[in-house]
């Protein structure tokens, strides 16, 4: 299978700017595409999968429909029942490791299950939250959520070696995993 790069696709003439005109411009706008499923192949706008592993319906009374009204749910601060929902339901991942990446001790995860309504603050609802979009992407690529599981507890090659669930306590390291991820799901090994 052949892959054309880019670069060299040819650009329509009609797309091309004539010479002396004004370059056009470009808007930035957020896809208007709904949670539950991206038509086209566009990516979804929210992660159906992250929402699913944080709780779904029981979580959020409405769904959220764009990256914007996540941003607002963090900020209100997600409730502990959401990161309690994540424990209770990976089975290769344990309690510890998941508290550890988050940047929690796993005695205060233990304590947080007393109060399940209490909320995150913001920045441990946002970890939380791409905690659960990495193991998300993780499912899609790998085949199920227990191979996902698998795959972020142990060494990876493309990660140089780290277990991507250590990289996850940085947002430096979360990006790694995921681009690694996207490299992963379009058949880029290195």
């Amino acid at each position: 299978m052949t892959h054309a790069h880019p670069t060299k696709l040819a650009e329509p003439a009609a797309a091309r700017p004539r010479a002396g005109a004004a370059a056009p411009v470009l808007l930035a706008q957020e896809p208007a595409v709904r949670w539950a499923a991206a038509a086209g192949g566009a990516p979804p706008a929210v992660s159906a999968g992250a929402i699913e592993f944080m709780g779904g319906r029981r979580l959020f009374k409405q769904l959220p429909q764009s990256r914007a009204e996540i941003h607002g749910a963090l900020v209100k601060g997600l409730p502990y029942a959401v990161l309690v929902h994540i424990v209770d339901h990976l089975s290769a991942l344990s309690a510890d490791q998941i508290a550890d990446a988050l940047g929690i001790s796993g005695r205060t995860l233990r304590r947080q299950k007393e109060q399940p309504d209490k909320p995150m603050p913001a920045d441990l609802a946002s970890k939380t939250w791409l905690f659960a979009e990495t193991l998300a992407q993780a499912s899609a690529v790998f085949g199920g959520r227990d191979a996902a599981e698998r795959w972020m507890a142990r060494p990876a090659m493309g990660l140089d070696g780290a277990r991507p669930i250590d990289l996850l306590r940085t947002l430096q390291g979360a990006e790694l995993v995921t681009e690694f991820l996207g490299r992963l799901e379009h058949g880029v090994y290195n």
